[in-house]
């Protein structure tokens, strides 16, 4: 069901200009390589959820296939096979360089997600109006 969610909309926001942030002025061994990676699958589900009302699991699960199969095209070289190996934007949205410890990254943003809708929903159901569980 589509519907604006005006506080997705703003994490959506800050996480994009703290991803650009990152690609643009880290340069080192922790935040540039593994932070991106755990903020962008916090990035894609806050950006859907702007949007479209859709439960928790589903949309978490959609996002972090979605980023695995990114980090399992970089091992096939996916740009290279698709004739883009010169083209900056593809490396920049595909990556080029396959990383186990990405995907551990991907899913450790995946966990905080869910952490923080169970959260929230605890909050929820605590509350004298309190309205179901989207799970």
């Amino acid at each position: 069901m589509l519907k604006f969610h005006k506080s997705f909309a703003g994490l959506t926001l800050l996480l994009l200009i703290t991803e650009i942030l990152i690609a643009r002025y880290a340069h080192d061994w922790l935040i540039r390589p593994y932070g991106g990676d755990f903020l962008i699958v916090i990035f894609l589900y806050c950006l859907v959820k702007t949007f479209v009302s859709v439960p928790v699991k589903p949309l978490l699960t959609a996002v972090l296939a979605f980023a695995y199969l990114i980090e399992i095209s970089q091992y096939f070289h996916l740009v290279d096979r698709l004739g883009l190996s010169n083209s900056s934007t593809a490396h920049l949205l595909l990556g080029s360089q396959f990383s186990w410890i990405d995907l551990i990254a991907y899913t450790m943003g995946a966990v905080l997600v869910y952490w923080l809708a169970y959260l929230t929903q605890l909050m929820k159901r605590s509350s004298p109006a309190a309205s179901p569980p989207e799970h």
